[in-house]
């Protein structure tokens, strides 16, 4: 297609390259540019890849008896035309970006990211002419996603790349069968029950039990199945389909799927309460049953003051009632559960438990006050010296006297105002005592003890949990069960984490390890998550004219992708990558050994390989935009390691390198975009000397202090000149 015809965005056309693999993207006749500003063309390949894995993740056609997963269709996916012209930006922009995708905090589920193109088509999503309009009033990708779909939107980067696999365990489920997936079955059947009560509700204990089969007999029955109770094929997608369907997990109205994990404040606490117990675990009933009441009025409000009388048991009743659960008036964990899932949904809706922005003090009403003074409460059951406060959403003077003591306990300044360091802390310590992770009186992050393998309790459990935390920005350090007990998985995660930090590898954690694992965790809390590429493995054979497999369909991609800057490369126009190694491939080869003085051959081995592949990732970092060495970039709003590449890497390697001019003791680094062991050598060193924790990984703290570092160096030399 003419580049003219592009440029005058005539044709509505957006052609982009998903790992290497030529693709022609519309959907309702998007019409968006490579002329475009980056920052708008990012929002778009964002928007277009998560609504692509939304319909894949929520199983969208094989739950309704198709035998695919997404469509060519433009009027209903996204368009797939083999063989188009793929213009450089956007072959660049969606490589860097494939392995990307929009999440809102909280869920599990990439975000349908429903989008138009806002002038011949309108619609509830983001308007593709729009995000120009945003991009130019200096909106990065993240705050135009965010634009239109909200504040919780955030940007989710994974390195499990894999085929696209069935949820469907491959034989019928029945009465007597066992395991996640009966677990699985129940728990959208319970859902389900929301919209459908005459179902009835499964206890989700992963046990297929005559309360499960009833249910499953009533839903097939319902949706015109064979009503024998088993849950074969048909039925297993038809229930995904309809728990899809109530709770629009393909739609902009989301409820959302939440996070599995540790770090909340739902987990059973394994002992039944009722009228006359006390204790922190009944204010958490009391803080759900409260919020919830905000919503529901035939809930009855109750007061939060860790004592389970009448109006609790009342209020657990009627709540009870709602969720077709045993009306007892006593929470065992199904109605624990029922209550946390409820106050989840409710939550979804509000921006979670995110920092709102605004400071909230004397005076300040809400939801956002709730949440500080149940975390208040909670603080308070943990630590002597603070008060409890009414949990009533409203910011009065014992709201204010609470913070204040909270404050002087935490060491903040103490001025009863809930800013973002005292909401941040209140968050931290409410999730602490919630996980259980530190004894009565104890600090979160404050050292009690030295455990090693065979070791167990609190300081056990805070270990852990801490863990898990860095195994998501460290793809070296293995994730472990947050469950108490230092078994040889905590012992291996140690290991990793001390070989990592510079620390003597012996498996125990003593003063030095958990000060390193507290502090690393806390300084990664404001970093977002890891952005890295998928790098391509190496093969380990020489490949020559003849062979085929997917070694040589890498291949094919990785010369195509470096087509698209080296003309000299002689790639045939709209060739489709293939896994044979034929006549085309093997001139594109010698055409590129050509190129970088290698010997003419036609056959690849790993050390050509090797050569291609880091030119790739050398052109994929180079953008105008971040050409120059002058200091001032924008922090990525996602933590820089090991493997990360694109723009803001090459901003990094140019400060690291304005700051080695004027310092012996630093080293160069090689400009290229990449993030490898030496640039991760060179970071280490100057965090050792700014203070900072010697990691090798550039949060946010490392970053500032990087551009302030090298902003100083160019003001001195300017200052110096003139």
């Amino acid at each position: 297609q003419p580049q003219q015809r592009c440029l005058s965005c005539k044709a509505g056309i957006v052609r982009c390259c998903l790992y290497n693999k030529l693709v022609e993207i519309r959907k309702t006749a998007p019409t968006v540019c490579p002329t475009w500003p980056e920052q708008a063309l990012r929002a778009n390949i964002l928007a277009q890849i998560s609504l692509a894995l939304n319909r894949i993740w929520t199983e969208w056609y094989p739950s309704r008896g198709y035998s695919f997963n997404i469509t060519g269709s433009p009027g209903v996916d996204q368009a797939y035309v083999s063989g188009r012209t793929v213009f450089a930006v956007m072959e660049k922009l969606t490589a860097e970006l494939f392995n990307t995708y929009v999440r809102r905090s909280g869920d599990r589920e990439p975000y349908y990211t429903e989008y138009c193109d806002g002038k011949t088509v309108t619609c509830p999503g983001m308007k593709q002419w729009g995000t120009v309009d945003r991009a130019k009033e200096g909106k990065n990708a993240l705050q135009i996603l965010r634009y239109y779909y909200g504040s919780r939107v955030e940007l989710v980067t994974t390195n499990n790349i894999a085929s696209i696999p069935s949820s469907y365990p491959g034989s019928p489920l029945r009465r007597g069968s066992t395991g996640t997936n009966v677990r699985i079955i129940q728990r959208q059947l319970s859902r389900i029950a929301k919209d459908y009560p005459f179902f009835g509700k499964p206890t989700v204990n992963g046990i297929f039990d005559e309360t499960t089969e009833n249910v499953v007999k009533k839903f097939q029955k319902q949706f015109s199945l064979t009503a024998d109770g088993a849950v074969g094929k048909s039925t297993w997608f038809k229930i995904s389909y309809i728990y899809v369907s109530v709770k629009d997990l393909a739609e902009l109205t989301s409820e959302g799927e939440t996070a599995d994990g540790t770090q909340s404040t739902g987990g059973w606490p394994g002992t039944t309460l009722r009228r006359g117990s006390t204790g922190s675990n009944v204010e958490q009933v009391q803080f759900w049953l409260s919020d919830l009441a905000q919503f529901d009025s035939s809930l009855p409000a109750v007061t939060v003051d860790g004592s389970y009388g009448a109006a609790t048991e009342r209020a657990v009743k009627v709540f009870q009632q709602k969720q077709s659960l045993t009306a007892d008036g006593v929470v065992g964990q199904t109605t624990w559960n029922a209550l946390y899932a409820a106050w989840l949904e409710a939550q979804s809706d509000l921006g979670g438990t995110a920092w709102p922005g605004t400071a909230l003090r004397r005076g300040s009403t809400g939801m956002e006050v709730r949440l500080v003074q149940f975390w208040l409460r909670l603080a308070a059951d943990n630590y002597s010296g603070l008060s409890h406060v009414t949990v009533d959403g409203s910011y009065g003077p014992a709201t204010v006297r609470a913070v204040t003591a909270f404050q002087n306990r935490f060491s903040l300044a103490a001025d009863g105002v809930t800013g973002r360091s005292t909401w941040n802390k209140l968050k931290e310590v409410a999730l602490a005592v919630a996980n259980k992770i530190v004894d009565y009186g104890v600090a979160p992050g404050q050292f009690t003890a030295t455990v090693r393998q065979g070791s167990s309790g609190t300081a056990v459990r805070a270990v852990q949990f801490y863990l898990r935390r860095l195994a998501a920005y460290y793809s070296d350090v293995p994730t472990v069960t947050v469950d108490g007990t230092f078994g040889t998985a905590t012992t291996r995660a140690v290991r990793a984490w001390q070989e990592r930090a510079g620390l003597t590898v012996d498996g125990t954690v003593g003063r030095l390890t958990w000060q390193s694992i507290y502090d690393a965790v806390q300084a990664l809390e404001t970093s977002g998550p890891v952005v890295r590429v998928v790098g391509l493995t190496s093969p380990t054979r020489t490949l020559r004219p003849g062979d085929s497999g997917p070694e040589i369909l890498q291949l094919n991609r990785l010369l195509l992708f470096l087509n698209q800057w080296i003309p000299e490369i002689n790639f045939l126009a709209g060739t489709e990558p293939s896994d044979t190694f034929d006549s085309e491939l093997e001139i594109a080869v010698r055409s590129a050994q050509r190129y970088f003085g290698l010997a003419e051959t036609g056959e690849v081995t790993p050390a050509t390989w090797t050569i291609f592949r880091d030119a790739a990732l050398t052109l994929l970092a180079v953008t105008p935009a971040a050409a120059g060495p002058e200091p001032g970039g924008e922090w990525p709003a996602s933590a820089l390691a090991l493997g990360s590449a694109g723009p803001a890497v090459l901003q990094v390697q140019q400060w690291l390198n304005l700051i080695a001019a004027v310092n012996q003791g630093a080293n160069f680094v090689p400009e290229t975009g990449v993030f490898d062991e030496a640039t991760q050598s060179a970071l280490e060193s100057y965090q050792l000397t700014a203070g900072l924790q010697p990691l090798g990984v550039v949060d946010a703290d490392t970053w500032e202090s990087l551009r302030l570092a090298a902003q100083g160096i160019c003001r001195k030399c300017r200052n110096e000149e003139g």
